[in-house]
């Protein structure tokens, strides 16, 4: 990426405001869930004397920044850039394994600690693998099967290290993401379909593996006489898979949540569908609800990970339709954008980025009606969190570049 080419864009962006051209509708949805966030962190908070909904206020301000930055750069730079950019997503990644790496949770590092403020290096390795994927994609040929065979290994050997080193942190739910956001690039790509037969074949392996691990760790509590809650590690020491056990416990949690102690793994859910349920129509009220205010969906996820279970319960279904309505409306205004970029590249980062945002929204709030086993994904601009958020406003700042950009601007 060319400073000089920086310099050209923004010294003539004054010179062009009359005649930009800004989508409206993803901003609008943008700020609307922003705001609608801070007001559900601190009614998730009120009772326990934390103020985050302030901190989230900074990362909102941070983000729309760095969104208006992105908007304004021809996102066809990052096509010059996309291999430093994924290296340098790569060389955040390895930076967990340095004294810079923040304190262990449930067994997984996956923060790096700049005393006031953390990052998640995961966030960085998704706009990475998006910015080399559609890269590989825009620049490569797929007319026979052998040069699609080239580039499809070109793009599964580039996003198998950063999804390999988040899978080691272990963080499970972001290298879920990768996946989905690159198998539907290559389906827009028009590659041959026995790449995706192939795909589905090693997912039903995958689950199947997983599966039979699991009953065994199921067995080896019940050989043992030991509860989800009070097994410590023991089980990983007998399985040749990478999984935690606490990652067992959700997925036992989900699959079968009658034999899970539900004073224990099982509460979360519980709650969570308690309060999705419990809000009615048009909900209790702001900071009405009482499953977040009395602690009983616990108060270390109720303002991230199950934010949307306190929105259901004080706004009912009328809100939470509201709120789903806006992400829909983002999305299928993301694949909008994506049909009128210029090129190959614009089409896949916007479509790229649309895959994304429908990932998390999906599994999250499947997760918190019980559809989906908990996998720690945060809902887009509603959950506390500064680095998601800033990940989040650079990649739709990518959209919105994407339409100023456009073919007929």
């Amino acid at each position: 990426m060319q400073i000089s080419n920086l310099k050209h864009y923004y010294s003539s962006f004054f010179k062009t405001a009359a005649y930009s051209r800004f989508d409206l509708i993803n901003p609008i949805c943008m700020v609307v869930l922003m705001v609608a966030g801070v007001f559900f962190i601190y009614s998730a908070q009120v009772y326990t004397g934390l103020s985050q909904f302030r901190m989230q206020i900074v990362w909102i301000g941070g983000g729309l920044m760095v969104y208006l930055f992105m908007s304004l750069l021809d996102y066809r730079t990052l096509l010059q850039g996309s291999h430093w950019i994924y290296l340098a997503s790569i060389g955040i990644l390895l930076l967990l394994w340095t004294p810079l790496a923040g304190e262990a949770r449930h067994g997984a590092v996956r923060w790096l600690d700049f005393g006031f403020f953390s990052v998640q290096p995961s966030e960085a390795a998704k706009l990475g693998c998006l910015v080399i994927t559609a890269s590989i994609l825009a620049r490569g040929k797929i007319i026979t099967f052998g040069e699609s065979l080239g580039t499809a290994i070109k793009i599964g050997l580039a996003i198998s290290i950063p999804m390999l080193l988040i899978f080691m942190q272990p963080d499970l739910g972001s290298a879920l993401v990768i996946p989905p956001m690159v198998l539907s690039l290559l389906y827009v790509a028009n590659f041959p379909k026995i790449y995706f037969g192939t795909v589905i074949g090693i997912l039903l392996l995958v689950i199947a593996i997983v599966a039979i691990d699991v009953r065994g760790y199921e067995r080896f509590l019940e050989k043992h006489n030991l509860s989800p809650t009070a097994d410590r590690g023991q089980y990983e020491e007998h399985s040749l898979l990478p999984l935690r056990d606490y990652q067992r416990n959700r997925i036992l949690a989900f699959v079968a949540p009658e034999r899970i102690d539900p004073v224990g793994i099982g509460w979360n859910v519980r709650q969570s569908l308690i309060s999705v349920g419990s809000g009615g129509a048009f909900g209790k009220g702001w900071q009405q609800g009482t499953q977040a205010q009395l602690g009983y969906l616990p108060r270390g996820v109720a303002h991230n990970d199950f934010i949307f279970s306190v929105l259901a319960e004080e706004k009912g279904f009328m809100g939470s339709a509201l709120v789903v309505g806006l992400y829909g409306l983002l999305l299928v205004n993301g694949v909008r954008i994506a049909g009128l970029a210029r090129d190959r590249f614009g089409m896949m980062l916007a479509l790229g980025v649309t895959i994304i945002f429908s990932v998390h929204v999906f599994i999250n709030i499947g997760m918190t009606i019980g559809l989906m086993p908990i996998t720690g994904l945060p809902l887009p601009f509603l959950s506390y969190g500064g680095s998601f958020m800033i990940s989040c406003c650079i990649l739709q700042g990518l959209v919105q570049s994407v339409y100023r950009f456009r073919k007929e601007y």
